[in-house]
């Protein structure tokens, strides 16, 4: 019997999907302009509404909350230790980060083409941020935040439309109900009126 070659062919390398292709160099580039925090990632395949783009390993679970974490629980933040770090935030995403899975998947709703800047919108996975930040995600007037602060500081209805993982949703369920235990009004309080 034969031995069958399971890899792909190099002109074909390109065209098979993330899940049977994950090596993240096929699916997308690192650009980067001049200054700080100016980097960014672009597709590098076209893939349907809803699917797989990669799968999310080699991560550092545990620690703080730092500007390049990822909320991937309620008290759990990971740090990613791949080029999927700079898949930037976008308030018109064409990715999610499904932190359960530990996968990113095309946003529903929107085909991913070749070339498309990859973003994800960071209140699904972040209640607060370690940094905000003005956004600058060209999304539109109407359809871009402004400021990114996390889910907690947006409220249901600014993430209405989006997928949230379910430590967001559950945190906002909490504190919409008034279940935050007061931390809210006390951060609010401190934050107004520092002692």
């Amino acid at each position: 019997m034969a031995d069958v070659a399971c890899a792909p062919s190099p002109e074909g390398a390109n065209k098979l999907p993330a899940w049977t292709n994950p090596d993240l160099d096929r699916l997308m580039v690192v650009r980067a302009a001049e200054g700080s925090f100016r980097s960014w990632a672009e597709s590098l395949v076209d893939l349907p509404a809803g699917s797989l783009f990669a799968r999310i390993k080699g991560v550092t679970v545990g620690g703080p909350a730092t500007y390049s974490s990822v909320q991937a629980g309620r008290d759990l933040h990971v740090e990613l230790h791949s080029d999927l770090l700079y898949i930037n935030h976008g308030c018109a995403p064409t990715l999610e980060f499904d932190t359960e899975r530990m996968e990113v998947r095309v946003a529903h709703g929107r085909d991913l083409k070749k070339g498309d800047v990859l973003t994800f919108f960071y209140p699904s996975t972040e209640w607060t941020m370690a940094q905000p930040f003005e956004c600058w995600c060209g999304a539109g007037e109407g359809r871009c935040l402004g400021r990114i602060e996390g889910a907690a500081k947006l409220g249901s209805e600014k993430l209405r439309g989006h997928r949230l993982n379910r430590h967001i949703r559950e945190m906002l369920k909490e504190n919409e109900a008034g279940l935050d235990k007061g931390w809210g009004i006390v951060s609010d309080m401190l934050t107004h009126h520092p002692i």
